[in-house]
């Protein structure tokens, strides 16, 4: 898994770094779709991302991104596939429970789980717009959750194995993952989301 890992990420800076228009348009692309596809590694993009570009404009770049994909997601799944999930599929009863837990998710509890790196993007959003979650809930968890998810792909990296035997990243990423918490229950609080 490491070695197909090392080889895609070695592919795709690749292709960045040969590429003058196009590398920063695929690298773009990629993170984008990261947030529809499931299947493609959020963190190798991310990674290459901030490699390729630099810290500050290389995380601007795949924060915008990320939440981008996950708000084109979530719009076009609530415009297309909701209407037909009510009619047909809330009627069974685990899917219909489930729901009912998402719509009652706390604001502060949808930022945290948007936050933790290893929770899936295309998940989240979906199950977000299946649920009768607001738009403005949505939108603002992702802008606030997303900033401590692409710091820790970003500045972590491809080994992740190696980070995480380092103790003081550990304690970095639970900081972030409690600024992000204390800063939605700020927001929420502010602008009354729920």
């Amino acid at each position: 898994m490491d070695f197909l890992l090392n080889e895609l990420y070695n592919l795709i800076l690749g292709i960045i770094n040969s590429s003058t228009i196009y590398g920063p348009l695929f690298a773009c692309l990629l993170i984008f779709l990261e947030s529809i596809l499931p299947v493609l590694p959020l963190f190798v993009f991310i990674t290459i991302v901030i490699i390729a570009y630099g810290y500050g404009f290389g995380f601007l770049v795949s924060y915008t991104l990320t939440c981008l994909g996950c708000l084109f997601s979530f719009f076009l799944c609530r415009t297309f596939f909701r209407k037909f999930f009510i009619k047909h599929l809330r009627k069974y009863h685990g899917l219909d429970k489930a729901m009912k837990k998402i719509d009652k998710l706390h604001f502060s509890s949808l930022v945290l789980l948007i936050a933790i790196p290893f929770t899936p993007a295309f998940l989240i959003n979906i199950a977000s717009s299946l649920s009768n979650m607001t738009y403005k809930k949505f939108i603002l968890a992702i802008l606030i959750g997303k900033v401590s998810l692409v710091f820790f792909w970003g500045f972590i990296g491809t080994s992740l194995l190696e980070s995480l035997k380092n103790p003081k990243i550990i304690i970095v990423i639970m900081i972030m993952l409690l600024i992000a918490y204390a800063f939605s229950k700020l927001i929420n609080k502010k602008l009354n989301i729920e």
